[in-house]
């Protein structure tokens, strides 16, 4: 199990670096990773070796490291006058401070009422539960699609690395940011999970079984690759 320490400005010779440093018991050496949620570089280390050699790899790296953060997406901060797309379509955030009803979409905007201390985590909330609505209409729509008669869990979660997962004992798991997606991109992505329903792995039947559920597979994965970074940055 990974344990987290505390993150560290370091001086590259390509300009600082936020770095956050994890210690695992798991791991046998020590590796580096972009995180584009915080816009910083993560240090795992094994359970005997030192900072001192994360940071030799990380000079090592430097022109890597540099290069992986310049090209991350501008961060887009959940505040009032902020672009955030919704089912693909981008909503202005405005704040509504005299209104009640929390917060919803109307006419391209996102509407947050109440104190602007809490207006982050209402355009939060607001995003997963609209996550919520649209992937349990998605998830009836692909199991009749595929014959599938059993119910199943949904979570809603944000997750860093997975956009989707299916567990063994059927429940799936969606990330909230996948909302943000154009509705093609959610619908491979939840073809997908339930796909894995019917088969456990990524084989033949598997693939013939999204390709069958969604037309989309091929436009939407090369979508995620080039855009998905962008819907970790926000927030």
């Amino acid at each position: 199990m990974a344990e987290s320490q505390p993150p560290d400005i370091l001086r590259l010779p390509h300009g600082s670096a936020p770095v956050q440093w994890r210690r695992s018991s798991r791991a046998r050496r020590v590796s580096l990773r972009i995180d584009p949620r915080s816009g910083s570089v993560v240090v795992t280390l094994p359970l005997r070796a030192g900072r001192r050699a994360g940071r030799a790899l990380l000079m090592d790296q430097a022109e890597w490291v540099a290069r992986r953060l310049a090209a991350l997406p501008a961060a887009v901060p959940l505040e009032a006058g902020a672009f955030v797309p919704l089912h693909g379509i981008p909503h202005r955030i405005r704040h509504a401070p005299h209104e009640r009803g929390g917060a919803w979409a109307e006419q391209g905007e996102i509407i947050v009422t109440g104190q602007s201390a809490f207006l982050a985590r209402r355009v939060t909330d607001f995003l997963r539960a609209e996550a919520r609505r649209s992937f349990q209409a998605l998830v009836a729509q692909k199991l009749a699609a595929a014959g599938i008669t059993r119910s199943c869990r949904i979570t809603i979660k944000d997750t860093r690395s997975r956009w989707g997962s299916c567990a063994p004992n059927g429940s799936l798991a969606f990330s909230w940011r996948l909302v943000m997606a154009p509705p093609f991109v959610q619908d491979y992505v939840v073809a997908h999970e339930v796909a894995h329903l019917a088969h456990m792995n990524h084989g033949p039947k598997f693939w013939a079984l999204v390709d069958l559920l969604t037309p989309h597979r091929t436009r939407a994965m090369a979508w995620l690759k080039k855009e998905g970074t962008g819907l970790l940055r926000v927030g």
